[in-house]
């Protein structure tokens, strides 16, 4: 049985030009153990996603319609305390920017003892030093005089492995980490792309890794989820969407990508820009920026239909 079931997710933002559909029809599942990139441009919907999994869309957002099932219980119908003993405990996560998701008049070591005391009933002292483990376990130097420092006196780096270690208190069977690495040089993007997969390697957990970055899901996720406006547009194996992508949006991101060895006078653009949400084009909404789009593309959404074994596409001309 799967891990996690989403099955046709709807969520929108009332605005005064209309509902804005941020996520709309999304559906995927995800096996035990198992890394999930979800992928694609800014506002396309991933963050949302993750988001409506935790059941913290801010508002004035709101869940229209559709299925969470995680470990077989529909989130979606649980009441806040079920799902607020829920979070943390058996669904961490890593949220996109650390400096902005950590309360700035507590220290580090609190944050991560607060995590630990809700979930596990610990003493103060007892979650004190699971804290000081935990920030050890994710690579802090000295923690046991980090956990009294505050998060403006740590660096980047650090902040990320304080939510890091946060997200993983509590032995989570899953994990959703958004953007882990944004905002970090490349030797720290690193650091921590080998610490999250080393910690699932010995925690056995599933993770949804949500990035733009198609370097890092090539290196971390055993598959992949293309999102475009608010969409899943293809889902297949990670060796599959490189080897043979084929919705055309997919095909345009593989193209963007810088290649080492390959010297380019400019790198390729996909033209036009990403539909308004409250003003969507009638059918698929990448036709519009798609070179091998026709007639037919106006007339209707076109469903994720698997074209290859576990290999899902929404393109009629797939």
């Amino acid at each position: 049985m799967p891990l996690l079931e989403v099955r046709d997710l709807s969520m929108v933002f009332p605005t005064a030009a209309g509902a804005a559909r941020a996520v709309d029809g999304v559906t995927f599942s995800l096996e035990p153990g198992r890394v999930l990139g979800l992928v694609g441009e800014s506002g396309c919907g991933k963050s949302m996603t993750a988001l409506c999994i935790m059941r913290l869309v801010p508002p004035p957002g709101q869940i229209t319609g559709g299925s969470i099932r995680f470990q077989g219980r529909e989130l979606l119908a649980l009441s806040e305390p079920e799902m607020r003993a829920l979070r943390g405990a058996e669904i961490g996560m890593i949220f996109q920017e650390p400096m902005s998701a950590l309360n700035p008049v507590l220290t580090a070591g609190s944050q991560v003892a607060e995590a630990v005391a809700l979930h596990q009933g610990l003493s103060q002292r007892q979650s004190w030093a699971r804290a000081v483990e935990l920030l050890d376990e994710v690579g802090i130097p000295d923690p046991a005089q980090r956990a009294s420092e505050y998060p403006h006196q740590l660096s980047g780096g650090m902040r990320q492995r304080v939510m890091i270690a946060m997200a993983i208190a509590c032995d989570p069977a899953l994990l959703l980490a958004d953007e882990p690495t944004t905002a970090l040089d490349v030797t720290i993007q690193a650091e921590i792309l080998a610490l999250l997969r080393d910690l699932r390697a010995r925690h056995g957990m599933a993770m949804i890794l949500i990035t733009h970055d198609l370097g890092v899901v090539a290196e971390q996720a055993d598959e992949v989820a293309i999102m475009y406006a608010g969409r899943v547009v293809e889902h297949a194996p990670v060796e599959a969407v490189f080897a043979q992508p084929r919705h055309p949006y997919t095909q345009a991101l593989l193209r963007a990508m810088p290649t080492l060895g390959h010297r380019r006078s400019r790198l390729e653009t996909i033209p036009g820009q990403v539909p308004s949400l409250t003003q969507m084009p009638s059918g698929c909404a990448f036709r519009d920026r798609c070179p091998i789009h026709v007639e037919a593309c106006a007339a209707a959404v076109p469903p994720l239909e698997e074209h290859a074994p576990g290999h899902l596409v929404a393109c009629i001309r797939a």
